[in-house]
């Protein structure tokens, strides 16, 4: 398989996989540790995890804004090591005050390495970036369950001592992947570009309206001097009216996160006659289904212009998922299973729709010189999803099947104002006419 930005991308892809392993380990046990190793009460759990999940929030746009200011690679690097130490450091008390710091820093590292991660793919997938974000999630669906049958095995044991195994576990996957991050090279960034066969001069930022040059073969980045200044600030996502109002909408298309993490189980076992045993294979059906066809669909999103159409059977997928969670309520066994299945697929569709247009248009609106910045405002999208989703979804489950058909036709609409928001004026393109991230 051809996989885009060359070695660099590959490494980075061993990345995501050692990465989301870790995070398997963790994600698994975590309500366990703070409640039999922590000796943490439900109440104080929740506690904790909403408070570092507030505090994550800032981690998108800090790490994005600091990736238009300084290198990519060692930032990305250090990021790493922060949610290294954060874990390790769980191990040290069991002090709810001391814990709840101690995670936020973890959670804000956590988010802005997400953020990060995502910029470096950009900038070294060019014009690939889709097909390289549609291999990315296969292997982060792989890391995920490797991760956790590692920690179901693991768990059997049922001792404390395996709890903190499991967390150093975690601990030392950010640590590989700091190394491997080093190994890579420092993508090419917009504001530092020369030519190999020149005397070293550096290309500035582009003025205003001016494409960006592309890099050609055998141009490389220049690291500025001690003390340079490395392009004039770029536009800031926090005056774009549009990219804001486009995030807002991005918050909404997020909620298939929680329709599969909190609606979907919850819903079976309380609305429905599905036996509670075939309830976790609603959720491997989705894992399969992205590991198979992430990548196929890849090509949906391969320009802005695709990306835009696929709004539409976006907006389809998501009434169909909502439809036969209302329609699964109103039956027989058989019909339960039935449209419960319907259900997840069409959900995992929307899942792999959405990331795939996700990330074209993220990206595609952003001004070059300012890539980390928008993207950083962008990955806000789904901390909000992150605290508002499961609220929204419970309370379509609240409503019963009616709530249902209204957050479908939600989901719809907004798919809709996504689609007229990211069209120019004459109705055909982006809002950054011409540029994709290959123009470096």
């Amino acid at each position: 398989m051809h996989i885009p930005g060359g070695p660099d991308g590959r490494r980075m892809l061993a990345v995501t996989f050692v990465d989301k392993t870790g995070s398997g380990l963790w994600a698994a046990t975590a309500a366990l540790y703070f409640t039999y190793v922590a000796g943490l009460g439900t109440a104080e759990i929740g506690l904790l995890l909403g408070v570092s999940g507030a505090a994550g929030i800032a981690g998108p746009p800090l790490g994005g804004l600091l990736a238009d200011r300084v290198p990519l690679r060692p930032l990305l690097a250090g990021v790493q090591l922060l949610r290294a130490a954060a874990s390790l450091a769980l191990l040290t008390t069991t002090d709810l005050p001391l814990l709840t710091a101690i995670a936020a820093a973890g959670s804000l590292g956590d988010r802005a390495s997400s953020v990060l991660t995502k910029l470096y793919a950009t900038r070294i997938a060019g014009p690939d970036r889709s097909r390289y974000q549609a291999v990315n999630r296969t292997v982060s669906n792989l890391g995920w369950a490797v991760g956790g049958l590692v920690a179901a095995a693991a768990l059997t044991t049922g001792t404390t001592a395996t709890y903190r195994w499991l967390l150093t576990g975690d601990a030392l996957s950010f640590v590989a992947i700091a190394l491997l991050t080093l190994r890579c090279g420092e993508p090419p960034s917009p504001a530092r570009v020369v030519a190999t066969g020149g005397k070293g001069a550096r290309a500035g930022a582009p003025a205003a309206g001016e494409r960006t040059p592309a890099l050609a073969a055998g141009e490389k980045t220049l690291a500025p001097a001690a003390g340079e200044n490395t392009a004039a600030p770029g536009p800031s996502p926090w005056r774009d009216r549009r990219y804001l109002a486009y995030t807002a909408t991005e918050a909404v298309l997020f909620l298939d996160d929680s329709v599969f993490n909190v609606g979907l189980a919850l819903w079976a076992v309380t609305a429905t006659t599905l036996p509670h045993g075939l309830v976790p294979l609603l959720l491997v059906l989705n894992n399969v289904l992205v590991v198979c066809f992430q990548v196929p669909f890849a090509r949906f999103g391969s320009t802005p212009a695709k990306a835009r159409r696929t709004l539409l059977p976006l907006a389809a997928a998501f009434l169909t998922g909502a439809a036969a969670l209302a329609a699964s309520a109103t039956g027989t066994r058989w019909l339960a299973a039935t449209t419960l299945i319907l259900a997840a697929v069409a959900f995992t569709v929307a899942e792999m729709l959405h990331a795939t247009v996700s990330w074209e248009l993220s990206v595609a609106l952003a001004p070059p010189t300012a890539q980390g910045a928008y993207l950083g405002v962008h990955g806000l999208a789904q901390a909000a999803q992150r605290s508002a989703g499961p609220l929204a979804v419970t309370g379509a489950i609240a409503a019963g099947p009616l709530g249902w058909l209204g957050l479908g036709a939600g989901l719809a609409v907004i798919c809709l104002a996504q689609r007229r928001l990211t069209r120019d004026d004459d109705g055909t393109a982006m809002s950054v006419p011409g540029l994709t991230v290959s123009e470096h």
